[in-house]
């Protein structure tokens, strides 16, 4: 039902408040997330924005905000516990008092996302404060729920959104998206080294400590990359550019942070106008650097 014009009111209105609400989330935390987002079509955009709300205020609630707010581990985790018990709530009822939440759980009744990938996400948030040194397996488990997951979620979105019919996607395309999954934040991991073991006391990937040398894991996320590049084809036509973009993007922060020496403190940026000439190679519809043509 709508008021005047085209202006939607009670649950159209509250559904559309809450969409407007996860945008604005990530307007405000993320450029070049943004900036690939805008690239979606309109059928998966709204989506994966919605995701990607629910995903940060997660981790604002582990990565500083929440103590800065006076809130202590303990405190931290139950209010996380209760984002995650609110999130399956509201994907079982279809309402949320808290917009993000009622933006996701309309993402995930319509798009399949199910327990089976936010309770491995909301599982690694918690590891944020109980674990400080990851080995390779923590590593592993860790990267799994905090990136890998979400990009199984947006493959979802983009498979099923507007579909009548959902289905789980083609294995072919859940190897492709959990290794670009694990590309980004092994890529964040290294450009945010040092704030994470300054401000943070974590260390996951164990250059600081000489586990692992920085060469290691570039060769790690340049392989990740390039098998996640060989799939992005595959995908729907709407959702190639922007996917195109956001692996462009990270290869070319994993290209600078090869190049950086070890002792760099400085955080490796894209500038715009090579963010720009990415996104204007994937308007031409170009393949992802490294994928086959």
């Amino acid at each position: 039902m709508t008021a005047s014009g085209d202006r939607p009111t009670g649950l159209a209105q509250y559904d559309r408040t809450a969409e407007d609400a996860s945008a604005a989330v990530i307007a405000a935390y993320s450029t070049s997330f943004g900036l690939a987002t805008r690239l979606l079509g309109p059928r998966p955009r709204p989506h994966v924005r919605n995701v990607y709300a629910l995903v940060r205020v997660a981790d604002e609630i582990v990565d500083g905000p929440a103590h800065e707010a006076g809130l202590d581990p303990e405190a931290e985790r139950a209010v996380l516990d209760d984002l995650e018990a609110e999130t399956m709530a509201a994907i079982d009822r279809g309402f949320s008092s808290n917009l993000v939440v009622h933006a996701f759980a309309r993402t995930a009744r319509e798009c399949l996302i199910g327990a089976d990938l936010i309770a491995p996400f909301f599982q690694s948030m918690r590891t944020d404060l109980t674990v400080a040194n990851h080995d390779d397996a923590s590593h592993d488990s860790y990267v799994y729920g905090s990136a890998e997951v979400v990009g199984l979620m947006c493959l979802h979105v983009f498979v099923n959104a507007d579909n009548p019919r959902p289905a789980l996607p083609d294995p072919s395309l859940v190897e492709g998206a959990r290794r670009l999954g694990a590309a980004f934040q092994d890529v964040n991991f290294l450009r945010d080294l040092f704030h994470d073991e300054g401000a943070l006391g974590r260390d996951y990937l164990g250059v600081t400590t000489g586990r692992r040398s920085r060469t290691d894991v570039l060769d790690r996320i340049d392989a990740d990359l390039a098998a996640a590049a060989a799939t992005i084809p595959s995908l729907p036509a709407d959702c190639r550019r922007a996917v195109t973009v956001a692996h462009d993007l990270f290869a070319e922060l994993s290209r600078r942070l090869r190049r950086e020496g070890d002792d760099s403190r400085t955080r490796v940026r894209v500038p715009d106008t090579v963010k720009a000439a990415l996104a204007a190679r994937a308007m031409l519809g170009l393949h992802p650097r490294g994928a086959r043509a």
